[in-house]
């Protein structure tokens, strides 16, 4: 499998010659679900949905397919009938050729003033997880972890308790593009051997990199 990382939140895998792309929101590139034989997107919040990317792909192709909390599912589901799949935690299902696992219900908190919105992980084939907004734990071993290094609902002390129960082989950052090039060397820091202590291999890829699985 390959696993190329778009800006932010959003992820690319390929295998056997087929795309799978998960979160392409608001801080993605434009093109980031263009060329997808299915989307999947975790929660409803702007820089993981965003409803321009996905008509783009869907309009594109005729056999794209998405799957999504219901949240999102109603906002396009009428655009395109039968393509559009709800899931929720507990859920199994085949997205081109890739067999991914939901875990999760909810995003994280914010602000206790705040009302909780769902979200959903996804764990495809067994190996990446990619948890959205949250800090979902997926209750099974995990080869590579998306980790939401930075975001309004967290902080990195969170992020290290994280990683050290989770225990994957290798985390790979997302939900960074709010990460100033100032902050960047800092997270990586406190995230690699400098720091306390992961109890992984931490990476950081850039826009477009890729790394085989």
């Amino acid at each position: 499998m390959k696993l190329t990382k778009q800006s932010h939140a959003c992820v690319r895998l390929e295998k056997d010659g087929r795309t799978l792309v998960i979160d392409p929101g608001a801080f993605s590139e434009e093109d980031a679900a263009l060329g997808a034989d299915a989307v999947l997107v975790t929660h409803e919040h702007p820089d993981h949905f965003d409803l321009g990317r996905l008509r783009a792909a869907l309009d594109a192709d005729p056999a794209v397919e998405l799957w999504t909390l219901r949240s999102v599912a109603e906002q396009v589901s009428a655009a395109f009938p039968g393509r559009v799949h709800t899931v929720g935690e507990g859920d199994t299902f085949t997205a081109a050729g890739f067999d991914v696992q939901v875990h999760g219900q909810l995003h994280a908190v914010i602000h206790p003033d705040i009302p909780r919105i769902t979200n959903v992980g996804y764990l495809v084939d067994g190996t990446v997880f990619h948890p959205g907004d949250a800090l979902t734990l997926p209750g099974q071993p995990v080869d590579t972890l998306m980790v939401p290094v930075m975001a309004p609902w967290n902080k990195v002390g969170e992020i290290i308790d994280y990683l050290r129960e989770v225990r994957p082989r290798r985390a790979i950052d997302i939900h960074d593009a709010l990460l100033t090039d100032l902050a960047r060397p800092v997270y990586d820091r406190m995230l690699g051997p400098a720091g306390p202590g992961v109890g992984t291999d931490h990476a950081r890829l850039a826009p477009g990199e890729t790394v085989e699985l």
